[in-house]
């Protein structure tokens, strides 16, 4: 199946570091795709390089079977592909429905408008329906951002990114420092999103949850993707085993050949 978006080939230098080097990535329609490895596998800069915030010193990538070029996040905006970013990216002193609408205010008719005076009541409406529609619950979307809890507030990061991300929702690492129930309410939001079509795509280091949510999970090492597999495949102790090169990996999810210069270490199973 040819995927949503692919990263093929992706190389990143920072300096004399290789962050990447030949990181080849599918991601579909639909699906929770758990993105793992160790500490500087490459997994939050092969984002970046998907959100457009970097632009790869080698590789390209395609989107819908087109090869694009995103030379800054708002290329990315605009095809539907948006970073949900670990800070979250919120401004704490504005509320839930302002953060929800930021970037895409509903202005007053008229004159007000012209100035730049918020609808409220318009906002208010889209914060509600775009919650709804991921089971999301705030206590009072007026409430600040910074009054909410952790979990409130990242699910709020979810239905925003959702504003730039309704095809492709890219997160690094949604449910750091969050509590078990925080951590359910953020995954509910994750769910609910891959259900309506959008594709997403989640960094984590937390493997056994990412073989609860995820449908399929991709390892790095060393700036590879080694091994994209069906998490019901999956163990722990497997993926753990993979990332520190202890076992080779059996498999890759490449849509097309892998002969890829800088592929040489994974198999296509296609």
């Amino acid at each position: 199946m040819l995927p949503l978006m692919e990263a093929r080939d992706i190389a990143v230098d920072f300096g004399h570091i290789r962050a990447l080097d030949g990181a080849t990535l599918g991601i579909h329609r639909g699906e929770t795709l758990g993105l793992v490895g160790d500490n500087g596998a490459g997994k939050t800069t092969l984002v970046r390089v998907l959100g457009g915030e970097l632009v790869p010193d080698r590789g390209h990538i395609s989107f819908e079977g087109e090869v694009v070029t995103f030379h800054s996040v708002r290329d990315a905006h605009a095809l539907g592909v948006h970073i949900v970013y670990q800070d979250l990216a919120l401004a704490p002193d504005l509320t839930a429905a302002e953060n929800l609408v930021l970037g895409h205010e509903p202005l007053l008719k008229g004159f007000a408008g012209r100035l730049g005076f918020l609808d409220r009541a318009a906002a208010a409406r889209e914060t509600q329906l775009r919650l709804r529609r991921l089971h999301i619950q705030l206590p009072n979307i007026e409430e600040k951002v910074r009054n909410l809890s952790g979990g409130q507030r990242q699910s709020l990061a979810v239905a925003r990114g959702l504003t730039y991300g309704h095809v492709c929702m890219l997160m690094d690492e949604p449910t750091a420092a969050l509590g078990a129930q925080q951590t359910a309410m953020v995954y509910s939001a994750i769910a609910q999103a891959a259900a309506s079509g959008v594709a997403v795509v989640v960094v984590s280091h937390d493997l056994r949850q990412v073989l609860e949510f995820a449908d399929r999970v991709a390892i790095m090492r060393h700036g590879r993707v080694l091994a994209v597999e069906p998490a019901r495949s999956l163990g722990v102790r497997e993926i753990i085993d993979i990332m520190m090169g202890a076992v080779a990996p059996s498999s890759v999810d490449l849509p097309h050949d892998s002969s890829s210069r800088g592929n040489d270490e994974i198999r296509d199973i296609d």
